[in-house]
């Protein structure tokens, strides 16, 4: 069930002109931003006020894709593991995840960069008329102010974060509910990411999976679903021609 909120940016978007080519999702988190190193500082932050090991960045890129809670939670960004599993009183550990996301929240863009050609290819897509929505499970709010002080907020027409629906990936609804949103047709939409858990939402949805390489995730590319293997956005613009056309 939607909620007000929801309710009122789907009126919104009912509003405007929907009819498009093409519909992409994109993650956020390691797919459009690197954010490993800000989400690092974060989670130093946190084990360090409670007694915890830090990690190193490499480490966080493994860690990162699944929320805040699971962040902590398998390590801090839900399912507990390694040293959050062991903390029995959950107090502490909404603590730890309530301190994580304060710490985030205000230091979100100290480090963190858009991944190589991001900016050229979202130029490229708005010039084609392509729609563009961010599908991740960084919680809404979070995902909409990396966005809009990275830069490139503008160029989408919907942002579904975590906390958006009442189910988030890789539930498959957390896809094809945006998609709905924007009026789009599930057989001309593909989804842009960097783990499994974006490739298991899509291959749920039934749609595409374009997968970047080296992405947040613990597993090899091999071991991922994807339809198209990339290292970066550089050229990705062949790949997409190619879906348009068909």
């Amino acid at each position: 069930m939607y909620n007000v909120t929801l309710i009122h940016k789907i009126f919104l978007k009912n509003t405007l002109k929907m009819t498009q080519k093409y519909t992409i999702l994109f993650d956020l988190d390691g797919t459009l931003v690197d954010t490993a190193p800000d989400l690092m500082n974060a989670h130093n932050h946190v084990m360090k006020k409670f007694g915890y090991k830090t990690k190193s960045t490499d480490d966080i890129r493994q860690l990162v894709g699944k929320g805040a809670k699971s962040l902590i939670g398998r390590s801090v960004w839900g399912q507990a593991k390694k040293e959050f599993s062991q903390i029995k009183d959950k107090k502490i550990t909404d603590q730890m995840v309530k301190e994580f996301i304060n710490f985030y929240a205000q230091n979100i863009i100290k480090e963190s960069t858009l991944n190589n050609g991001v900016k050229d290819f979202l130029i490229w897509c708005k010039k084609e008329n392509i729609s563009m929505a961010v599908c991740t499970n960084k919680q809404e709010h979070l995902a909409i102010d990396l966005l809009k002080k990275i830069g490139i907020y503008d160029y989408f027409e919907y942002v579904a974060g975590s906390n958006t629906f009442n189910f988030c990936k890789p539930d498959p609804r957390h896809l094809t509910s945006i998609i709905e949103i924007l009026n789009g047709d599930i057989k001309k939409t593909l989804m842009i990411g960097d783990s499994e858990t974006d490739a298991k939402a899509s291959k749920d949805a039934a749609i595409p999976m374009i997968l970047i390489e080296n992405g947040y995730t613990e597993k090899k590319s091999n071991e991922i679903y994807h339809s198209h293997l990339i290292k970066d956005f550089i050229g990705l613009e062949k790949i997409i021609i190619k879906y348009i056309n068909d």
